[in-house]
């Protein structure tokens, strides 16, 4: 298992999806459930790379289709796609529960030649919705990482993300990221490799809902840490990091 970690602005202002808690990182891997390869049309044919992130915490498994045909398959919570190369055009997305016709997302998109795309399946069931989001998958200076952060915790307030060196706590230190609400996703961050201790708290104070210490961010690791519910929807609340290499 690679040595995964975060850090990671604008909030305010997995292949393997590798979940974060208490310095205990679980990898999730769901390449296997790519059903087929997606169809790119000829040869001369514009593509556009996409991924989607099961974050829905009261969703069961799901099926992922691209102009109705199936391209993912049993897709469990947490779980993140490779990106998977589509034609770059018009195209409809459907997230459906798996092994039926049951329809949770059904949306229209406009895919751009060369560009990669994180689908993120967000929120409980009942309000489900995607969230279409762009990856810059550019790799940072030698010596660094890029990181980004998103809030898709679900039955979480709208919180605070402090970043600081190992041992050093958060009661002196400020927030790299304020008051970041449900479904907001941050500017990648670029920071020197190293090792953090990082928590995120309740918007505006220093309670702690999720303690990560200890976490290694390794040279040129690029990558979106998402905030998520336990199973079924809310605390404990963890850290998924998606590694967009």
């Amino acid at each position: 298992m690679k040595n995964c970690s975060l850090v990671g602005s604008r909030a305010s202002g997995v292949r393997a999806s590798h979940i974060l808690s208490r310095s205990v990182i679980t990898a999730m891997a769901i390449g296997g459930l790519v059903a087929g390869s997606v169809g790119c049309g000829g040869g001369n044919s514009s593509e556009a790379r996409v991924r989607v992130f099961h974050a829905s915490p009261d969703a069961p498994a799901v099926d992922v289709l691209i102009d109705g045909g199936r391209v993912l398959e049993n897709v469990p919570y947490t779980a993140a796609s490779d990106f998977l190369p589509v034609e770059a055009k018009k195209s409809r997305v459907q997230v459906n529960v798996a092994g039926t016709d049951t329809t949770a997302i059904d949306a229209t998109l406009e895919l751009a030649d060369n560009t990669d795309y994180l689908i993120v399946a967000a929120d409980k069931v009942a309000n489900i919705t995607p969230l279409v989001l762009t990856a810059d998958r550019s790799h940072p200076e030698a010596g660094f990482a890029k990181v980004r952060v998103l809030h898709s915790a679900a039955s979480a307030p709208s919180v605070d993300v402090y970043v600081t060196a190992p041992g050093n706590g958060i009661s002196s230190a400020a927030p790299v990221l304020s008051n970041v609400p449900f479904k907001a996703i941050s500017d990648y961050l670029t920071v020197p490799a190293g090792t953090y201790d990082v928590a995120v708290t309740v918007a505006g104070t220093k309670t702690v809902a999720i303690q990560a210490p200890g976490l290694i961010v390794v040279d040129g690791l690029v990558a979106t840490v998402a905030a998520l519910d336990a199973v079924g929807g809310g605390a404990p609340f963890s850290l998924a990091l998606l590694d967009e290499r």
